[in-house]
């Protein structure tokens, strides 16, 4: 990225003044070295959000930022709907509520490392991944709906779970709002036989070594310990999703001349708030948030039952679930006034800090777990929300360490075997129903997770608690 364009605010925070038809400026977060490795289209993208009616404040972009459809993956936006503010299908992406959830084991590295193999091989023949997967589960009409308007709560009903795993779950399991009759029938019958499936690209469960702790206290209020293991899961709402972006997509690009939007880019293409499509996306993205809280609850289920079959006395207790793919409706504060906002987040993570209305009590004194993933070979983090400054980026982080080579690149670079090979020569199993997939999504493919994760630290999005390292990885 060309930095000639950006004021430096600090090592970590670099502005884009408002100029042209830019409404606000654009921010982007990140070392020096992150934005060097960044495609200049992330520029281009963000400053064509800043450009969309009703936003507020500025346009974001996190540190693992990197080109994506409309928004960049990493782009937040903030809209006020009494300002002619709009709701953006690009700006949620068409994987809705992609997020990742972690739990608990209580087990330690060395318990697993004798059944690490076959725990591998059971975890691949319990959990469907890959393009196209389809798991055990088949809703008819009813279900469906049931489904979409209860998400996982509907799941625990079920018996996919219980009901102290609500608890843990962003908007306790189940998003308001949610209307499935605006969810088509085409979207429907692609998610019919989906759920409880991991899907394909960069979705997985891993097994995952706590290697280190930054920070004890709130580690130990999030039940993190040095040597433990964690599972965690990233999905999300599967074909029902992708058909609901491509669905609104297209309408919202036909009918924006009629609202008077004039769109910077077709990838943006939006609807007022106060439309009746604008309200019509809304009521069917709420209710895929509400399809992938119910498939990460079922998912959690299959991963319980086999863990419980290797280690019958763990239960693999939730820590928490936050998706990273939403528009939402918050409270901010902006310019020292409380405003009622559609909050964008399209590869990037809620980040609520301490004392925020909406944690669960258990994590009210020290704030939100946010969940950073790697690809396979390079670790994750586990981070907390900041509370220094809150309302930063609309407490918002970074979701991942971001792609610095396409699948297209990365494809001519690597090859899925020779990748679990190496990854099995550091004691890391992967189990994958495609290799091509496992060369799309090969360590080398994404940025450096640690610089990403310090460059969040730094510029106050989120502090660091945990650092974690792949034991086995089942790879969509």
């Amino acid at each position: 990225m060309d930095l000639s364009s950006l004021s430096t605010i600090s090592e970590t925070e670099w502005r884009l003044p408002a100029s042209g038809t830019m409404r606000v400026p654009a921010v982007i977060f990140g070392s020096p070295a992150l934005l060097a490795e960044m495609d200049d289209k992330v520029l281009e993208q963000i400053r064509n959000v800043a450009c969309l009616p009703g936003i507020v404040e500025a346009a974001y972009a996190m540190p693992d930022a990197h080109w994506g459809y409309g928004f960049p993956i990493g782009g937040v936006a903030a809209f006020d709907p009494e300002e002619g503010g709009i709701v953006s299908a690009g700006g949620v992406g068409f994987d809705v509520s992609c997020g990742v959830r972690n739990l608990l084991t209580g087990l330690r590295r060395g318990d697993i490392e004798g059944v690490k193999s076959d725990l591998a091989d059971s975890l691949f023949r319990n959990i469907p991944a890959g393009v196209g997967s389809t798991g055990k589960i088949t809703l008819d009409e009813r279900e469906m709906d049931a489904m979409l308007a209860g998400g996982a709560r509907w799941a625990v009903a079920e018996g996919y779970g219980v009901p102290a795993d609500l608890e843990r779950i962003e908007e306790g399991g189940c998003m308001a709002g949610a209307d499935p009759d605006a969810v088509s029938a085409h979207a429907k019958k692609r998610q019919r036989d989906e759920m409880g499936t991991l899907g394909s690209g960069n979705h997985y469960l891993e097994v995952q070594e706590v290697v280190a702790v930054h920070d004890q206290s709130v580690a130990a209020a999030f039940g993190l310990r040095l040597g433990e293991v964690v599972v965690a899961i990233h999905c999300g709402s599967r074909g029902l999703g992708h058909q609901i972006g491509t669905e609104f997509l297209r309408e919202m690009a036909v009918a924006a001349p009629d609202h008077g939007i004039i769109l910077p880019d077709l990838e943006l293409a939006c609807a007022p708030l106060r439309s009746e499509l604008g309200q019509r996306y809304l009521g069917a993205m709420r209710a895929a948030i509400n399809c992938a809280l119910a498939n990460r609850q079922i998912l959690t289920h299959l991963a319980r039952r086999v863990f419980g079959h290797f280690f019958p006395d763990r239960s693999l207790d939730l820590l928490f679930d936050v998706s990273h793919n939403t528009c939402k409706e918050e409270w901010h504060d902006v310019a020292g006034r409380k405003r009622h906002l559609f909050v964008h987040r399209k590869g990037a993570t809620r980040a609520f800090g301490a004392h925020h209305p909406d944690l669960p009590a258990a994590y009210a004194a020290v704030g939100q777990p946010v969940f950073i993933g790697g690809s396979m070979g390079t670790s994750s983090a586990i981070m907390v929300g900041a509370s220094i400054r809150p309302e930063r980026a609309f407490a918002s982080a970074c979701h991942g360490a971001g792609r610095s080579l396409s699948r297209h690149q990365a494809l001519k670079r690597w090859r899925g075997r020779q990748v679990i090979d190496d990854l099995a020569r550091r004691g890391i199993v992967v189990k994958s129903p495609s290799a091509r997939g496992v060369a799309e999504e090969a360590p080398g493919a994404y940025k450096d997770v640690d610089a990403v994760v310090e460059a969040a630290h730094g510029a106050g999005l989120a502090r660091k608690v945990a650092r974690l390292e792949p034991v086995i990885c089942v790879k969509g």
